[in-house]
């Protein structure tokens, strides 16, 4: 499944597009790591502010985000950041479809996948995800696995970037010799880096897994064979 016959790949996924994200590119293009980020086109301007504790966080304009995420993924998110669940099926599929339009034309490539906002979603939201024929989309459940589910429009990462196992379950996977394909998958948003003051956390995780020869360093969809 993973690039190079390899059997063990490492992926990440951030949320929202907001400026810490510079921050943490710059992190994982030093370190050869990539990263898929989930972007709301119908909001993604940097007038689009909110509180997280004593932290204005707040969105990128689209100017210049095609070469800040190059080499990377950009995934859908949905248009405006909704609770899929509690719309109406023609709202869904507009929250989907227009920012696939959105994001295709920003960045001049096929979408190929998502992160559920919220991490929340129900059988009709999988569905209409199927019928826009993406081939991926995350929730936010960790599972502490590597494992790769079959159902991959219900996939769990394996765990938050502040999860208190993060760096034995790093050392577990850098030590593993898998006879299946195994898959770390990180996901997390870069503002929670500046808010807690942990961008440590990050720059340890990806020091400690980086330059691995049997690690394929992928984008989600390059994981997912996409």
């Amino acid at each position: 499944m993973f690039p190079d016959g390899k059997k063990k790949a490492l992926t990440l996924s951030y949320d929202d597009g907001v400026e810490q994200d510079r921050r943490l590119v710059e992190i994982l293009n030093r370190y050869g790591i990539k990263a898929a980020f989930n972007i709301n086109s119908g909001i993604q301007t940097g007038a689009n502010t909110w509180q997280n504790g004593k932290l204005l966080v707040r969105r990128m304009n689209v100017a210049g985000l095609p070469a800040l995420y190059a080499g990377h993924e950009v995934a859908v998110h949905s248009l405006t950041h909704p609770h899929l669940e509690n719309l109406d099926e023609e709202s869904i599929r507009n929250e989907f479809e227009q920012d696939m339009l959105n994001l295709e034309r920003i960045f001049g490539k096929k979408v190929q996948g998502m992160a559920y906002p919220y991490g929340t979603f129900n059988d009709t939201v999988v569905r209409i995800v199927q019928e826009c024929g993406l081939g991926y989309a995350r929730g936010i459940v960790s599972t502490r696995s590597f494992d790769i589910p079959g159902d991959l429009l219900r996939f769990q990462p394996t765990c938050h970037h502040n999860d208190e196992k993060l760096m034995l379950l790093a050392e577990s996977f850098i030590n593993s010799k898998p006879e299946k394909p195994q898959l770390f998958y990180l996901w997390g948003h870069s503002y929670e880096f500046e808010a807690e003051n942990n961008w440590h956390i990050i720059e340890e995780f990806c020091k400690t897994i980086s330059g691995r020869a049997d690690i394929a360093y992928c984008t989600n969809a390059e994981a997912f064979g996409l």
